[in-house]
């Protein structure tokens, strides 16, 4: 067995999507990034290839390269989980955590745990997705920003 932390965060602008977890969220603000920003795929994304020691998001999908811009989270997602198989391991269970004051998320998190097991092909009930605030403290809690965690288990095939 595996265990693999990740971590995210992207600043809220003006006049982009917000995205996370595949869905796309209707608001006022989006997520500034290189792709389309989805700070809890990356975060999941980060904790799947720490577990495999595989390096993080940053190695695989360099900002600088133009092939990754304003692409779908959810496609680097899919190719994560065929580097995490093709090393021997499949996943056990990734849990998740979106921090955000607003907009609220517990009206999208049945979605984006279905995008998520269908994108790694995996159970539904292996994959948890929580949403909490920050009471107003913080980047997060002036609204300047989304952050996410995950954790993961990874299991040798």
């Amino acid at each position: 067995m595996r265990i693999g932390l990740g971590y995210d965060v992207h600043k809220l602008v003006l006049e982009r999507k917000l995205i996370l977890g595949g869905i796309e969220i209707n608001y006022k603000k989006g997520l500034l990034g290189h792709s389309d920003a989805d700070v809890l795929l990356h975060a999941i994304m980060d904790s799947l290839l720490g577990a495999s020691a595989l390096g993080d998001i940053g190695t695989h999908f360099p900002d600088n390269d133009n092939r990754y811009k304003g692409i779908s989270s959810l496609a680097l997602l899919k190719e994560v989980g065929t580097l995490i198989l093709a090393s021997g391991y499949k996943i056990g269970n990734i849990d998740a955590t979106i921090i955000a004051q607003e907009p609220k998320m517990k009206p999208y998190i049945f979605e984006m745990r279905k995008n998520i097991a269908n994108t790694l092909d995996i159970d539904l009930d292996k994959i948890n997705v929580k949403a909490t605030t920050e009471e107003g403290l913080g980047f997060t809690g002036i609204g300047e920003g989304i952050s996410s965690q995950s954790i993961c288990l990874l299991e040798e095939v």
